[in-house]
């Protein structure tokens, strides 16, 4: 007889907001492999969001399209999963924007740069959870897991406003960690540099580099990330507004 997978969060919904990028992707395969309903949230590309619902563990998954930028969108976004899926039990917040500039470069970070990445970083996450607050709260297990960067904590990363962006979520998971207790957790994973295309320009030279200074000798991988996000779900039950640092120990 086979062996049958283990599903611990088998009966729920998870929303993934940016599930069609690279950390958002191996997260919703992670947590579909678990067991849970998936909703796959993308800015752009519709067929390859159509693609990770196709290939996930599983069914009842779908995707939708949501602009965290857009107040509008998130409840739109947030309308059509409950219509759908009639409830949300664990949101996970991986959509964000980056731009290299240089921390010394203090001309280069333009006010237009520094808004974009708040907004994108930081002001969209909150209004995605402020949308999905009630549906959250009525699951009476609700979960919020936010992806941060060490560079909230070691001020080291593209910019100096991607710095202040990440350091303002962990902020935010200390506080609705305690506002919205007991009925919803919230939780940051914070990777170091992580092997995607996320940050514009940077490729193997650069993986290399830091995967020769950091402690454990290799990049974070999107699997590492997505699942410490899963972590949260099925083993961290007794956590909320911390900080789950994945790096390889390159804060150290």
């Amino acid at each position: 007889m086979a062996e049958q997978p283990i599903r611990p969060i088998a009966g729920k919904v998870a929303v993934v907001v940016g599930g069609s990028g690279g950390i958002g992707r191996q997260t919703c395969m992670e947590i579909a492999q678990a067991g849970a309903r998936v909703v796959v949230g993308y800015r752009h590309g519709r067929d390859r969001a159509e693609e990770i619902v196709a290939a996930l563990s599983g069914d009842g998954h779908f995707a939708l399209p949501i602009q965290i930028e857009d107040t509008a969108s998130i409840d739109a976004f947030r309308d059509a999963v409950q219509t759908r899926a009639n409830g949300t039990d664990i949101l996970v917040n991986t959509a964000g924007i980056t731009k290299p500039v240089a921390h010394a470069d203090l001309d280069a970070l333009t006010d237009e740069l520094i808004d974009a990445i708040f907004v994108n970083n930081f002001r969209g996450v909150f209004a995605t959870i402020r949308a999905f607050a009630p549906m959250l709260k009525a699951s009476g297990d609700g979960l919020v897991v936010n992806v941060s960067s060490i560079a909230a904590f070691t001020g080291i990363g593209s910019n100096v406003a991607y710095c202040g962006a990440k350091a303002a979520l962990d902020i935010m998971a200390n506080s609705l960690g305690r506002a919205l207790a007991p009925e919803i957790r919230v939780l940051s994973v914070s990777p170091g540099a992580v092997d995607t295309q996320f940050v514009p320009g940077r490729g193997k030279e650069f993986n290399d580099k830091v995967a020769a200074t950091t402690p454990l000798r290799r990049i974070t991988s999107p699997t590492d990330v997505a699942r410490a996000i899963l972590a949260c779900a099925t083993h961290l039950k007794f956590s909320t507004g911390e900080r789950i640092v994945v790096d390889g120990g390159r804060h150290l």
